[in-house]
């Protein structure tokens, strides 16, 4: 448990919301302790994304992250296990707009879903939708399996960088 001062009062989390749109897409929605341009930073510089991207409790880590991040650029990120196995996970941008707007395929597996990410700024904070379209029911359930808590702890992670960026 935390020592704190009696006055002092422990940080409040934001919360991610994780909503199914339909049998084929997740819609997840967070609000993060910064302005859009620092969170969108975040997100597309890849010695930023490695501080974050992979929750610290995973027995895995992100060891390789390269990004061309423009419309028609690639990505890939290479994980390694406790096993010492390298997972990898790739694709391409479909749409960019700085500040505003990603867009990218998922390609590492047929399961593979089409992610776009949304930012909006509003009083300092920037609200995140991040919206995924799977090819199947079945593909989105085994996405939706994999998720569990790692997701907040992941986006924690981003709120907690974002303060020392800020």
């Amino acid at each position: 448990m935390d020592k704190r001062a009696d006055n002092e009062t422990a940080p409040v989390r934001n919360r991610t919301t994780v909503e199914r749109k339909s049998e084929r897409e997740l819609v997840v929605r967070r609000s993060f302790d910064g302005p859009v341009h620092v969170v969108f930073r975040a997100w597309t510089t890849p010695e930023l994304m490695k501080r974050w991207w992979v929750p610290k409790s995973a027995p895995i880590s992100l060891f390789s992250c390269e990004m061309d991040v423009r419309t028609g650029g690639r990505y890939r990120f290479e994980f390694s296990t406790e096993a010492s196995q390298s997972v990898a996970f790739f694709g391409r941008y479909i749409e960019v707009v700085p500040n505003a707007r990603l867009v990218w395929t998922n390609e590492e597996s047929d399961d593979g879903a089409v992610t776009t990410v949304t930012f909006e700024e509003k009083d300092g904070k920037t609200l995140m939708v991040l919206h995924e379209l799977y090819p199947s029911k079945e593909a989105l359930e085994r996405s939706i399996a994999e998720m569990d808590e790692g997701m907040q702890e992941s986006y924690d992670q981003l709120d907690e960088l974002l303060g020392s960026l800020a």
